[in-house]
């Protein structure tokens, strides 16, 4: 009789609870009926920060032409400032891998201001010296100071030396310099004609409020979805 009577007033408790006071005692109820939606949203959230990361990622310059390969890597992290020395370098390789050190290339390297008219005498030309960078050892590489910001387009053209083998190239690499600290750059114009001004290298608000805006509304969706899965 004593179990029968446990399980009646049981059975009669529970049904007499709201449900706003079940919620509060289980507040995790349900949830494993969406966690496939939450850990999708939470990916969402992952990817919207990772997309508006105020600093960009840096990447090497690929370029291609008749058998040779050539990547332009400039210090540091891909984002030279102008008035600063940069050291640039150049992996070249043969179709299949093979790496062509300096030894073997009669390379030469122009810097130009974009833009810039055809038969237009250089703005620089660094002498390339062989260096090693990453896995490569011996590639071609020089030391550039970019005057001012803006857009600029390194130039190198290379052929073989007596015994190597590859065809001749050309490759043009676009590079965009910053204002350097170590110039004034308010309110002066960059290579490319524009103004400069030194404020405009801090980081706007929006650049701020987007990423968090984005997660707080992700957020609210997950607590709803949440919500609805304990009802």
């Amino acid at each position: 009789m004593f179990p029968q009577q446990n399980r009646g007033k049981s059975s009669l408790f529970s049904g007499s609870i709201p449900t706003s006071q079940k919620q509060r005692l289980y507040p995790l109820k349900g949830i494993s009926w969406n966690q496939g939606k939450i850990k999708y949203l939470l990916f969402l959230s992952c990817l919207v920060i990772s997309i508006t990361n105020i600093y960009p990622a840096s990447a090497h310059k690929v370029e291609v032409a008749g058998d040779v390969g050539g990547t332009l890597h400039i210090e540091p992290n891909d984002n030279p400032r102008a008035g600063e020395p940069s050291q640039a370098w150049f992996a070249l390789t043969r179709r299949g891998g093979r790496v062509i050190p300096l030894s073997q290339c009669n390379c030469q390297l122009a810097v130009y201001a974009q833009p810039y008219a055809a038969g237009e005498p250089p703005l620089l030309e660094p002498e390339l010296e062989p260096v090693a960078a990453e896995r490569y050892q011996g590639i071609p590489g020089a030391e550039v100071v970019f005057p001012k910001p803006g857009i600029y387009q390194l130039q190198l053209n290379g052929k073989p030396v007596s015994g190597a083998r590859f065809k001749p190239f050309e490759f043009k690499f676009e590079v965009t310099v910053a204002g350097g600290s170590t110039q004034n750059t308010r309110n002066s114009r960059n290579v490319n004609g524009d103004l400069v001004d030194d404020e405009s290298q801090k980081l706007p608000l929006w650049a701020i409020a987007l990423p968090i805006l984005g997660f707080i509304g992700i957020l609210v969706v997950v607590l709803r979805s949440m919500r609805g899965g304990g009802e």
